[in-house]
């Protein structure tokens, strides 16, 4: 009997080891019956589409060559052309993305992000509420330019430098911790709250300079040296000089890193702030995130003659949202980690700063000290993010004449020949100052060659390359391409269709329903995966029920970035996880109510400012005539 047991689970072993090669053939294999029985275009269509969302879902292949599956499935069984599904992998929005990466790749090489990013905390100040708002409102406003994972790679470095020194001065002055640096408190405050059955031990480890404790429970302990204690033998507490910290405020353990339980949950609130911080940022700009960029591209091809999403509507509607989101992710995340006291933890008054917060504040200022003085080539980055800003909203603002009325012929120009245009100078642009023969010292990444050369450009191809994600412009390329053959075949019309039954419900129920869906299934699968496959069934459900379908796909859109609760929901929440912070069940918890206020705000938005902005009352003349035309 047992060795059958040891053989059985040897064969589960093996099983789960192969798990993702047995998902990569059985899958086809299984639904491979579905267009040999019913060969219509509608059933090779949706074969395809199963096997390339369970691939994404499962992720037993890699994301980027999974999106591949449709440009030779498609082709094998007739749903477009080879050179049909070819033209789909690369799209307006891909050079958009281009010319953002360039942009993003001289902003890492010259350190900006991290002047911004100290700069922001050095407002704030040290105190733990105003710490918190102070990076999450630096890694907003990056994420908002920047990828969500860049945003978060670059800040958690920042942050984590500031929490060990909040621990190291922890760990050295924790009795000093309540003492305020121009109000001290008095002695007799020191002997409260001093729990009968526990000592609190102080001694100073050579090796960390640590503060630890000793639980004493009728044994006692005399300290032989300045690396520990010994017992003693009587059964009491020996007669010896003992410092007695305020022990409700620390409470540090013999298997802790953290000098007290309050400094855990300073670290816990602040490594969490960044990823959802990252995430709320992505949110405000088409180029954000790239759920946003499949949205864009996949509405604009499903809807050509719908001039309404660009970069100034999209920002209209969702900045509120990130501002809303940001404050109300703020004090959950406070109110969960650091209580409701936030005259003691946001409190800008010199008087009220603890020992351990102008040491901290300190070394912030030592950081930002470390850069110098600001650099040329961090000016011309600044001057090209601003400029590419400001070249996005004049395009076509809508309200006004924007500066493409100045050529004659209409349509040709878009946020992508801005992006790619500045990015273009970027190469050619030297970063040295004209007429100077000092160096650009601020880069991380040198090279030898561009310290010579001195027509060396902002950027190089290798710093370009080093960002650019070609996993993800691929995997949007298969998006678009499962939703070019869910058109061509009718697959979205009969997935419509079938939806019928719920035209009774208001628009905001579908759209609620619609929400609270991408949000559970984007907790374990990819954000961009979860939305293509998406994208296609809730446009079909727009049309079918008569609703103007950005009410569903805008909010959707949004809410498959509220991906939280799992270190596996993004990788932002991967990358903080690594740090050694957080617990899954912190993540769960904190993240469970990120996603609460997440759809709650949209939701909110939708169904007010939504409205005027997107005429959401009508169903829209651009969806009449798709729809119309998908009936034929």
């Amino acid at each position: 009997m047992r060795l059958e047991a040891a053989a059985r689970m040897d064969l589960f072993r093996k099983l789960w080891k192969a798990r993702k090669l047995i998902v990569v053939v059985f899958i086809p294999l299984s639904l491979l019956p579905l267009p040999l029985i019913h060969p219509t275009s509608e059933a090779c269509c949706a074969y395809v589409l199963m096997v390339t969302a369970v691939y994404w879902v499962s992720e037993a292949v890699p994301l980027g060559a999974a999106a591949l599956v449709p440009a030779f499935l498609y082709p094998l069984f007739g749903v477009l052309k080879s050179s049909e599904v070819a033209a789909e992998y690369c799209k307006d929005t891909t050079l958009l993305l281009m010319g953002v990466i360039c942009l993003a790749a001289s902003i890492e090489k010259w350190n900006l992000h991290k002047r911004i990013a100290l700069r922001m905390v050095m407002i704030a100040g040290a105190k733990p509420g105003m710490l918190v708002l102070g990076f999450m409102c630096c890694t907003v406003f990056l994420s908002m330019w920047l990828s969500n994972t860049s945003t978060t790679a670059m800040v958690m470095p920042i942050a984590e430098a500031v929490l060990q020194q909040l621990i190291c001065t922890g760990l050295a002055d924790s009795h000093d911790d309540s003492e305020t640096a121009e109000a001290p408190e008095d002695d007799s405050d020191k002997e409260e709250n001093l729990d009968k059955n526990q000592l609190e031990l102080l001694y100073r480890n050579d090796r960390y300079m640590c503060v630890q404790t000793a639980e004493v429970n009728g044994l006692g302990l005399r300290p032989v040296s300045n690396h520990g204690f010994i017992r003693h033998t009587n059964g009491h507490l020996p007669q010896v000089a003992i410092e007695i910290p305020n022990v409700k405020r620390v409470r540090a353990r013999r298997d802790s890193q953290y000098p007290t339980k309050r400094d855990h949950m300073i670290c816990k609130c602040l490594s969490l702030s960044i990823t959802y911080a990252a995430t709320i940022g992505g949110l405000i700009t088409i180029t954000g995130t790239s759920t946003n960029l499949i949205f864009a591209e996949q509405f604009n091809t499903r809807y050509p003659d719908a001039k309404v999403i660009n970069f100034g509507t999209w920002f209209i509607f969702s900045f509120p949202i990130a501002i809303i989101m940001l404050v109300l992710t703020w004090l959950w995340l406070h109110f969960l980690f650091l209580g409701c006291n936030f005259r003691e933890t946001c409190s800008l008054s010199k008087k009220r700063k603890t020992k351990r917060e102008m040491l901290s504040e300190r070394r912030i200022h030592e950081e930002y000290t470390k850069l110098g003085p600001i650099s040329y080539p961090e000016v011309v980055t600044g001057v090209f993010f601003i400029l590419m800003t400001l070249l996005w909203f004049t395009r076509e603002p809508g309200f006004v004449p924007g500066w493409t009325s100045l050529f004659e012929k209409k349509g040709y120009r878009t946020d992508a020949t801005v992006s790619v245009l500045l990015g273009f100078l970027l190469f050619l642009i030297p970063a040295r100052r004209p007429f100077s023969s000092s160096s650009p010292s601020s880069c991380r990444d040198t090279d030898d060659d561009s310290e010579s050369d001195p027509l060396a450009p902002m950027i190089t191809w290798k710093d370009f390359q080093r960002l650019m994600p070609w996993e993800i412009v691929i995997l949007v390329g298969g998006g678009y391409a499962l939703a070019a053959g869910c058109k061509v075949s009718g697959l979205s019309v009969w997935i419509g269709r079938q939806l019928e039954p719920m035209s009774g419900l208001p628009p905001w129920a579908v759209t609620l329903l619609a929400c609270l869906l991408v949000s559970a299934v984007t907790e374990f699968a990819s954000n961009p995966a979860t939305l293509t496959v998406f994208l296609p069934i809730l446009s079909a459900l727009s049309e079918t029920l008569h609703i103007n379908p950005l009410h569903t796909l805008i909010p959707s859109t949004m809410c498959v970035s509220f991906g939280v609760m799992l270190p596996v929901g993004n990788p932002p929440n991967a990358i903080v996880f690594s740090y050694g912070h957080v617990k899954i069940s912190d993540m769960v918890k904190a993240g469970f109510g990120v996603n609460l206020i997440g759809v709650a705000v949209v939701m909110l938005a939708i169904t007010t400012w939504g409205v005027p902005l997107f005429n959401l009352t009508e169903f829209p003349a651009w969806a009449v005539a798709r729809n119309v035309t998908g009936s034929l």
